[in-house]
């Protein structure tokens, strides 16, 4: 009996329509395009400016461009899982009401959140559920809406930061298709480097909280981006090892889309050429959750069944890690 896996077999997804471009930002903050795009490879990201609506608007719309696209019944779906760092509000599932909206009405669901890994880690929870056999179809989605804890008179975030949501369903695979192999990592020692200092349990939301500005993201980017390039880079190199893959085997790389410079890092570390290395980061900055996803709708119709395709991310917390994955289908 061949060995089940989860392979991705539908992509979807959702960017809000305004679109805050660097030289916008020129007029908010003393920073121009030049240096953006010199540091981070950023020309403009989307932001979801429609009051009352969050993360699990994002989610909805990218899930229902996903069941459009495929002309999946939203009833076969057996779990949802919302991978995201801004869920819509405390003690209230994300998933959970996605789920419903969606017509998810045989599927239970839950959050999960590891930064921006969180997409890598719902996708290792996914292969696993649908590898137990139990479950055979289980749709991941990645969406944030950052603009909901970003200071737009801190130059140092609000430059890099951007909303969206992008969905892929697993469903369970006897071709030898789907994820191959995973490796990832964390560091509690890194929080104090990038976090929302307030609003959680350890200081929860008070008037004093609000007017110091805790509820905003806190970077210190240079101790970030030292740690992101070298462990995001270390831990592909450690799939393709595990795996006796070449830099020749891999197709493509989907790299979580934080900065420019980490990415490329990454892809030279990997010795790959820049063609193989998937890349938007100019159009919508860092999604957090969604990156990845929204890498595998933008590029789907260049993937080809079999695919090599090497997932990567490094996030908060620290979190960080990488994926192993062969294309399912041809688009």
């Amino acid at each position: 009996m061949s060995k089940i896996t989860a392979a991705i077999t539908a992509v979807g997804k959702y960017l809000p329509e305004y679109v805050l471009t660097n030289q916008i930002l020129e007029t908010m903050v003393d920073t121009n395009d030049e240096w953006i795009t010199t540091r981070t490879g950023i020309k403009e990201r989307r932001i979801l400016k429609e009051k009352g609506k969050g993360t699990s608007f994002l989610a909805i719309e990218a899930a229902k461009d996903l069941i459009q696209k495929s002309d999946l019944d939203p009833k076969e779906i057996e779990l949802v899982i919302v991978a995201t760092a801004t869920r819509d509000m405390q003690a209230s599932s994300t998933a959970v009401y996605v789920a419903s909206k969606i017509g998810a009405t045989n599927a239970f669901g839950f959050d999960l959140d590891a930064a921006c890994s969180s997409f890598l880690y719902a996708v290792s929870t996914a292969s696993s559920f649908i590898e137990s056999g139990k479950y055979k179809k289980v749709l991941v989605i990645g969406a944030d809406m950052n603009s909901s804890m970003i200071d737009y008179t801190d130059r140092a975030t609000c430059i890099i930061f951007g909303d969206g949501a992008g969905a892929v369903l697993f469903e369970a695979n006897s071709e030898g298709l789907g994820v191959q192999d995973e490796y990832l990592r964390s560091d509690g020692a890194g929080r104090e480097f990038l976090q929302v200092p307030a609003g959680g349990s350890i200081e929860p939301a008070t008037l004093e909280t609000v007017k110091a500005g805790k509820h905003f993201v806190y970077q210190d980017g240079k101790t970030v981006f030292k740690w992101a390039v070298s462990n995001m880079a270390d831990v592909c190199m450690k799939i393709l090892d595990r795996n006796n893959l070449t830099n020749d085997d891999v197709n493509w790389l989907a790299a979580h889309q934080a900065n420019k410079r980490i990415i490329d890092a990454t892809a030279n570390r990997m010795n790959l050429e820049a063609d193989k290395v998937m890349m938007n980061i100019q159009n919508y900055g860092n999604t957090t959750s969604a990156t990845i996803p929204l890498l595998l709708n933008d590029y789907e119709s260049e993937l080809k069944k079999g695919d090599n395709i090497v997932l990567a991310a490094f996030g908060g917390g620290f979190t960080w890690g990488s994926i192993y994955l062969k294309w399912a289908y041809n688009s």
